[in-house]
């Protein structure tokens, strides 16, 4: 699935290509995945509307457009929201095309169909249900040290399966888990109110770190991501942990290890990060 790293690249590559642009056709091919929310028809809500801007939240896509109106888009397991020429061959699993005013077309593909393209009021996007439950941007101001002292404290949950919580952190995924802990010489099974204050303070920096250098190398990309411009990530090359079990450690070689958190693989260094609880 799509993390926050993976989001924000589709961001960025979107708002540089589409903004501006007037969507002059919507083409619905799979009416599942656009939702049209309070208006009749989710194509004619949309067609002459020019995109405003792109924001992100957690692991959500926010599309603005002209007349208060914006797309919700989760991209889920699969999908993609890509900006191409009319000329590139469609993939099998497109689901909307929206034909744009400078000839171009923006694409939503999904293999799984998990993901969605939902119309909501500008206005209204403060009480989207899915997007009021989410905890803060991990590299949003409200993230402080503090912050994570005060949802870590006296709880027995595993750290692991407390920073995937998206009530607390939002966009963080199991990716990013996995290397943050790693990086911070955390145990991912520790229960978080063990965790002492130079450990949370690690844990902090490191967190930040491995989302920002996930945006810096365009996401991490094994099968399904690619950007706005359909560009694979390159943060793959750079993963200390995260998919990697069985391989050796490449700080101290030992053979790394896993077990399930929360019902997620967890990847983690036996050596580099002692569970010492």
């Amino acid at each position: 699935m799509p993390e926050l790293p993976e989001v924000e690249t589709v961001r960025r590559s979107l708002e540089s290509k589409v903004c501006g642009l007037t969507i002059t056709t919507v083409r619905v091919i799979t009416s599942q995945v656009a939702r049209p929310g309070s208006f009749a028809d989710f194509a004619t809500a949309l067609e002459g509307r020019a995109f405003t801007g792109f924001d992100r939240r957690g692991k959500y896509l926010l599309a603005h457009l002209n007349g208060g109106i914006s797309l919700v888009v989760h991209l889920r397991m699969t999908g993609r929201w890509v900006y191409c020429s009319p000329a590139t061959p469609v993939p099998k699993h497109t689901h909307v095309i929206f034909l744009l005013s400078d000839g171009n077309e923006l694409r939503f593909t999904d293999v799984r169909r998990f993901g969605g393209l939902e119309i909501v009021l500008t206005q209204d996007l403060g009480s989207y249900p899915s997007l009021v439950k989410l905890g803060v941007e991990p590299l949003g101001q409200d993230f402080t040290l503090d912050y994570l002292r005060q949802v870590t404290q006296g709880k027995s949950t595993k750290i692991k399966a407390l920073i995937l919580d998206q009530t607390r952190l939002a966009g963080l995924g199991n990716i990013y888990a996995d290397e943050a802990l790693f990086l911070a010489g955390i145990h991912p099974a520790r229960s978080a109110g063990s965790m002492t204050t130079p450990e949370l303070e690690r844990l902090h920096t490191a967190i930040q770190t491995v989302l920002q250098a996930g945006i810096a190398n365009k996401g991490t990309t094994f099968r399904d991501y690619v950007d706005g411009q359909g560009q694979q990530g390159q943060n793959q090359l750079s993963l200390k942990v995260y998919g990697r079990s069985g391989q050796t450690c490449l700080t101290c070689q030992t053979p790394l290890a896993k077990l399930k958190i929360g019902g997620r693989t967890t990847v983690f260094c036996p050596n580099c990060q002692e569970n010492k609880t």
